[in-house]
């Protein structure tokens, strides 16, 4: 009985994200506008406040499928910018976006990221990065926390000095200590909310700058 009931709740749980998604906002203007997610406008929405994107500019999107960041930093960084993109997830081909899929926790993968650079330093990196959800919270947020970190320890070999970074993360433990990280290797530290960001999620961005020589 109890496993119907169960399976009863997850039932209601999944027709109600479905009516959420079809009826979203977000998620009509980005089928309309030819975008892979609405997390598009996540995106958009902080690089229209903070002038992130430049024409000419080497990116690195992390946690990039389906895609709807590199499409974006793609349109911003032409002509004559570079997306390298990578996610465990396989992601559909776009123009001017090279993509790797693999994992990032793994050495084999980020020297497949480092090739890619053709030694070239990084102006930006996106990460979008979330783990596989466990539901436990303290599972989570330490897994999460690891990406983070690992992303910052990628900025500090691969970022160029005044590069920026804009990372997800969730408050919880290990966040102040990845402030304070991000605070001593940046000039300026701010945190992002965009509007595009559902109002239940409990993600929030970290936006990094001037990253001190």
């Amino acid at each position: 009985m109890s496993g119907k009931v169960a399976s009863n709740k997850k039932n209601k749980t999944n027709k109600a994200w479905i009516h959420e998604h079809i009826n979203d906002s977000y998620v009509q203007r980005a089928r309309a506008g030819g975008l892979r997610s609405r997390a598009a406008f996540k995106l958009s929405e902080i690089d229209d406040q903070d002038h992130l994107l430049r024409q000419g500019m080497t990116v690195v999107d992390l946690g990039s499928a389906p895609g709807s960041w590199s499409q974006v930093a793609a349109r911003r960084v032409a002509p004559g910018g570079k997306v390298i993109a990578l996610d465990i997830l396989p992601m559909d081909a776009l123009h001017g976006v090279h993509f790797i899929q693999g994992d990032f926790r793994e050495d084999a993968v980020l020297q497949q990221l480092v090739a890619a650079l053709d030694g070239r330093q990084v102006d930006l990196v996106l990460s979008d990065m979330a783990p596989n959800m466990s539901g436990i919270a303290s599972v989570d947020q330490a897994r999460v926390m690891l990406l983070a970190e690992l992303t910052l320890e990628f900025c500090r070999e691969h970022l160029k000095p005044g590069g920026g970074l804009l990372v997800k993360v969730f408050q919880g433990e290990g966040f102040m200590e990845l402030r304070k990280a991000m605070q001593e290797m940046f000039g300026k530290l701010q945190l992002r909310k965009p509007a595009a960001s559902r109002d239940r999620s409990a993600e929030i961005y970290l936006l990094a700058q001037a990253k001190r020589p």
